[in-house]
């Protein structure tokens, strides 16, 4: 297809926020993303006079929500390519499919002396959930070290995957450095030892075509907010096999198949994971979103945003002793730095006056920061809509921001 990258913006409102004579430029995607017309539109139709509540009613409106909410889950299905939409569990976002993960894979299957695998640039929702689990279980956590780059020891991981490991958890690009960690190979490693692999995908789903059966793990999680769809709510990919042999992990509603006061019995994936009224609306504005950029092909928007990023990196490399946090040879979408004598909370602020928006902080990854000696990073990361026009706001705005905080 043609890349329209003008059409592309113009199906975005949240970009037309000027503010004192300047344009808006978004560069927070990675945090969440802005949505597009059509997702703001189903999401409000839906909310309206399409709404009704699924599974529980005979009346039109019910079965057809019901029909909506359960292509959604189709369509999430086809976009990380999974056997069966049966394999989708629909979650508050990665955070709350890692805990559910956790909680319940990790109860039924973690016990003393096994461990938990993880890597040293995990997201906090891919740290602390495992480390409330080896509490309970005796389990024991362990993070393979990161290089100077930002990229992974693979040596380090290969030499601590052994017999011990039952569960590795592989973010696919991590959120504070855009490091591109080579999932399929690295889960090829895990399972010649019999660990089961769990991908976020929280940063790669709106960057990279995802494929469950080639990439070969047992979950895969994100969030649909960041895919241009709305909050609270997210997939759980988990492979069928493996849902079933895990335990519920909240009660009530759907996930019954039959309740009495001596007994439950519990009904089959991904309904057992399901508890109480659903995010009907947001999962159907979900499926939209998805459409929406498999429509635009996911090859497409990777080619483009490798495009755009390598520009980002240029201007980026012309201010005066910026640091790059991050430089491994294979990165996308985000770009996080420093600044001499700069806190990236004051970077923040100062870019923001030019009405250019990027995130300051620690990004849920603490450990990352303590890797690489900084307190924080500013990070400024693309969308799907990003221009080079925010690329050249972003630097000008980060030369003036170095002359007065000089």
């Amino acid at each position: 297809m043609t890349w329209d990258l003008s059409a592309i913006r113009a199906q975005f409102p949240g970009l037309d926020d000027p503010r004192n004579g300047k344009p808006f430029a978004y560069l927070d995607s990675a945090a969440t993303a802005q949505k597009p017309a059509v997702v703001i539109e189903r999401m409000s139709a839906m909310l309206g006079q399409e709404y009704g509540t699924v599974h529980r009613g005979l009346y039109a409106r019910s079965v057809r929500s019901t029909r909506l909410y359960e292509e959604a889950r189709h369509t999430a299905g086809r976009f990380v390519n999974a056997a069966s939409e049966r394999e989708i569990v629909w979650t508050m976002g990665t955070t709350d499919a890692i805990n559910l993960v956790a909680w319940s894979w990790g109860r039924k299957h973690l016990k003393p002396g096994d461990r938990i695998l993880v890597t040293g640039m995990e997201h906090h929702a891919n740290i602390v959930p495992w480390q409330i689990t080896a509490e309970i279980t005796g389990a024991e956590l362990v993070a393979c070290p990161i290089l100077d780059d930002g990229s992974l020891d693979e040596d380090a991981f290969a030499k601590l995957l052994d017999e011990r490991v039952k569960l590795v958890g592989l973010v696919h690009i991590a959120n504070s450095l855009g490091t591109i960690n080579p999932v399929a190979r690295l889960t090829a490693q895990a399972k010649a030892v019999g660990a089961t692999v769990l991908v976020d995908a929280a940063q790669s789903a709106p960057h990279l075509p995802l494929d469950v059966q080639a990439i070969g793990c047992d979950f895969l999680a994100f969030s649909g907010h960041k895919v241009y769809g709305p909050t609270g709510i997210g997939v759980l990919w988990g492979r069928a096999s493996v849902l079933e042999t895990m335990p519920p992990w909240r009660g009530g509603g759907e996930m019954i198949e039959k309740v009495t006061f001596a007994k439950t019995t519990y009904a089959p994936p991904p309904a057992r994971f399901e508890a109480g009224t659903p995010p009907i609306c947001e999962a159907i504005a979900l499926a939209t979103a998805l459409d929406w950029l498999m429509a635009l092909g996911m090859a497409n928007v990777h080619a483009a945003e490798k495009e755009l990023y390598a520009y980002a990196e240029s201007r980026l490399a012309e201010i005066p002793g910026l640091r790059r946090i991050g430089t491994a040879a294979a990165r996308s979408s985000v770009l996080a730095f420093t600044l001499p004598n700069c806190h990236a909370a004051d970077i923040s602020s100062l870019l923001d006056q030019e009405n250019v928006a990027i995130r300051a902080g620690h990004h849920c990854a603490q450990p990352v920061m303590a890797r690489f000696g900084v307190p924080a990073t500013a990070r400024a990361s693309l969308g799907v809509y990003t221009d080079r026009n925010d690329i050249d706001r972003l630097a000008t705005a980060l030369h003036k921001a170095q002359r007065i905080l000089a």
